[in-house]
């Protein structure tokens, strides 16, 4: 990835009132940093947009928050990467979805080598753990950086076996928040030698509505997620349908039919995702050669264009996408097809009902009702 020029601390600042500001959430941070050129800009709009959208007296995050958490980072030992500066990890930069900033501890560097992601049961069975173990080495030894999400059984496994070559935990609370405590030692080591990346403010006690978000880095990072043991409904699961979102390969393990551990990864070989049986499987669905540590570059802030105040055509999209959204959420690209609309009106009524709150975006381009 080439060097790109570095962030000033006042757009640093500004960036991470915009990402913590209400209602704001990456794909809409994204599209209001290309719309105004800046976050400052940005931010700067913000209220009248909010006004427009019918949300009397929205402030922006204040900057004192914003400072605060700053400050909690530092204290932390950890390093804010913001969206298209260095360190920020390719493999991300081409997602709508794309984490605005990223509070890392370690060593930025693993993220730009090629990652394979190893997910699964919290309660793994023993043959689990032995196969996470098994491929996190034979993986690391083979180049890639395996990334996980830090969580007991499976994750910790994949973690432990990769510290010598390099491994990624991805947290679903803040950089400086262990969870689950089991796994402080881990976590302390992985500072050390590995890296750990957390899209949320430091501070922040994990909740269930987060692991999603983290699981959509997951597989986000990796060119491909292995899924080694999980139930039929479980997160696993979720990052491995986040990882075909985003045109990454899907693979599994399979179980014994009898065993509920292996019937998520059995229902995956079923639908088509890879069959693995060991590192040799997983290199060869990427491709069969040594990986080479190379990724798309972070993309650049367009200049500005039009700002989202809405206009006659902009009023009458919006009652057309709340028409055609419902409470399952829907895919972007589907509803731009069914609506006819052109893509510069759509995103503009995307983002005015985001921030009013009658849309909410999901992890992989989806849209339900607020």
């Amino acid at each position: 990835m080439p060097d790109t020029p570095p962030i000033t601390e006042a757009e640093m600042l500004s960036r991470l009132r915009l990402a913590r500001s209400r209602r704001v959430g990456a794909t809409t941070f994204h599209r209001l940093l290309a719309e105004h050129g800046s976050a400052a800009a940005a931010l700067a709009a913000l209220p009248a947009i909010a006004r427009a959208a019918g949300a009397e007296g929205y402030e922006p995050c204040p900057e004192g928050v914003a400072r605060a958490e700053l400050a909690a980072g530092r204290r932390a030992g950890a390093r804010l990467l913001p969206f298209g500066a260095p360190g920020y990890p390719p493999a991300l930069a081409d997602l709508d979805d794309a984490p605005p900033l990223l509070w890392a501890l370690g060593d930025p560097a693993l993220a730009a080598r090629p990652m394979v992601a190893l997910v699964g049961a919290r309660n793994a069975s023993s043959l689990g753990l032995r196969m996470a173990q098994r491929l996190a080495r034979e993986l690391g030894a083979a180049g890639f950086t395996v990334v996980s999400g830090l969580a007991r059984g499976i994750d910790a496994a994949a973690h432990e076996a990769a510290l010598a070559t390099g491994t990624i935990g991805v947290q679903a609370g803040g950089i400086d928040v262990v969870y689950p405590a089991e796994n402080a030692t881990l976590s302390a080591r992985m500072a050390r030698e590995g890296l750990r990346l957390a899209e949320l403010p430091p501070g922040t006690q994990p909740q269930a509505r987060h692991f999603p978000q983290r699981n959509r880095i997951i597989a986000g990072l990796a060119r491909a997620t292995v899924v080694i043991e999980a139930a039929a409904r479980s997160g696993s699961l979720l990052t491995a349908r986040n990882a075909l979102d985003y045109g990454r390969e899907v693979m599994a393990v399979p179980g014994h039919p009898m065993d509920a551990r292996a019937a998520g990864c059995n229902l995956l070989i079923r639908d088509g995702a890879v069959l693995v049986r060991n590192a040799e499987d997983v290199i060869e669905a990427l491709g069969g050669s040594a990986p080479v540590a190379s990724g798309p570059a972070p993309l650049p802030v367009a200049a500005p264009v039009q700002s989202p105040l809405p206009g006659p055509e902009t009023g009458a999209a919006e009652a057309r996408i709340l028409a055609a959204l419902g409470p399952s959420p829907t895919p972007e690209d589907l509803l731009l097809r069914s609506l006819g609309l052109a893509p510069a009106v759509l995103a503009r009524s995307l983002v005015l009902l985001e921030i009013e709150g009658r849309v909410i975006r999901h992890p992989g381009g989806l849209l339900s009702l607020g």
